[in-house]
């Protein structure tokens, strides 16, 4: 796992955009996982302003971590819009070749074993970029989820659908009760995963998910587990981390658990 602290997000930005275009270089039909939420956006829009220069992204396709179950493709604040305007338009992608789970399927279940078989007939995605919850969840998996768990529908904690509220107008009653979300097993079997965090509120739950336990209450304490992650954190997010593991290549997860 390799740490680095970043000034702000616009320096989380210039450095994600630049994993992701070095990974496109090496593999230029590269599979890239996206996920939404505030965290990612700088890591976009430097991608974006890389493409505006001149990065061809056209050999890429990209499938998106979740979606809320029974919100309208067309709901400004389905992920399904989200992606569209976020990614698909910025970095010139072709729609076609960018996936969202489907969460108004008439059977969300069977689309969300649909979703994770397709994944891995593609051979799985190369890099997947993460985002953390301020009660430790990836994509939707919430406190509890199992780590060998797959692609699947989930019920949102009040403490989650609290936090999105915010793109709803601030009306917690408008945020979807359940999502469809790639599990985390399913998370686990990308090549390489980028983990953008961002924000003092988050401090906590970054130093729980990189440095404590490898527990199922903290979902994104699973990511010490992964041979190759990458974790991008402006200084605020980094508040409670200990100095010594920030941009240490042979950080592992027997120091983190130790701490």
């Amino acid at each position: 796992m390799r740490i680095h602290v970043l000034p702000d997000r616009a320096g989380i930005g210039t450095v994600g955009a630049a994993l992701v275009a070095a990974a496109v270089r090496d593999t230029p039909d590269l599979l890239l996982g996206v996920a939404t939420g505030s965290s990612p956006e700088p890591v976009y829009a430097a991608l974006a302003a890389r493409v505006a220069g001149g990065l061809d992204l056209g050999g890429l396709s990209a499938v998106a971590l979740d979606e809320y179950v029974g919100l309208p493709v067309d709901h400004p604040e389905s992920y399904r819009s989200v992606v569209r305007r976020t990614v698909v338009r910025p970095l010139r992608l072709d729609p076609a070749r960018v996936a969202v789970p489907d969460g108004t399927a008439a059977d969300p279940s069977a689309a969300a074993d649909a979703y994770d078989a397709a994944i891995v007939a593609r051979g799985g995605v190369d890099l997947q970029i993460l985002g953390l919850g301020h009660n430790g969840h990836v994509a939707f998996n919430e406190p509890g989820s199992s780590f060998a768990s797959r692609t699947r529908v989930v019920a949102l904690t009040a403490r989650t659908r609290a936090a999105n509220a915010r793109f709803f107008g601030g009306d917690v009653d408008a945020v979807p009760t359940h999502a469809v979300t790639q599990g985390i097993g399913t998370v686990l079997q990308a090549r390489r995963l980028l983990l953008v965090v961002t924000g003092r509120d988050k401090a906590p739950v970054v130093a729980a998910a990189l440095t404590g336990p490898v527990d199922e209450i903290c979902p994104g304490s699973a990511l010490q587990t992964h041979p190759d992650v990458t974790v991008l954190l402006d200084e605020a997010a980094a508040t409670y981390l200990d100095a010594s593991l920030l941009d240490d290549p042979d950080r592992t997860c027997a120091t983190a658990g130790a701490r």
